[in-house]
């Protein structure tokens, strides 16, 4: 078992930038793939970014060039620093780790407002 333990969200004005922080209870090595995901209200939940061990990364169109997805192994944390954030980036985002023999494992999500 992982606990994921996500933290950083906040209100913040359209433009803004935050940080989100994922702490792992085991070394992120174990799990194949590192991901966020958001949900907004009334709409599916949706892959924002992952990366994985090999550090590679990937990103939904709606967040190139403003998201970028780190991990930082000896503290078994991933990041997702978001810039030039956008009032449809209003969403709870999720942190979820994917293991290497099937299942996911999630976070209980961090809540980021973005006002107009």
């Amino acid at each position: 078992q992982v606990q994921l333990v996500e933290s950083g969200g906040g209100l913040v004005q359209a433009g803004g930038s935050l940080r989100l922080s994922c702490a792992a209870s085991r070394s992120i090595f174990t799990l194949k793939r590192m991901g966020w995901y958001r949900q907004a209200p009334g709409k599916q939940r949706e892959l924002v970014a992952a990366i994985t061990n090999s550090g590679s990364t990937n990103y939904a169109d709606s967040v190139k060039g403003r998201f970028t997805i780190s991990r930082d192994n000896a503290k078994n944390t991933v990041y997702l620093q978001m810039n030039s954030l956008k009032p449809e980036d209003t969403a709870v985002y999720y942190c979820n780790g994917e293991s290497y023999i099937g299942g996911d494992y999630w976070g209980k999500g961090t809540l980021v407002t973005v006002s107009s």
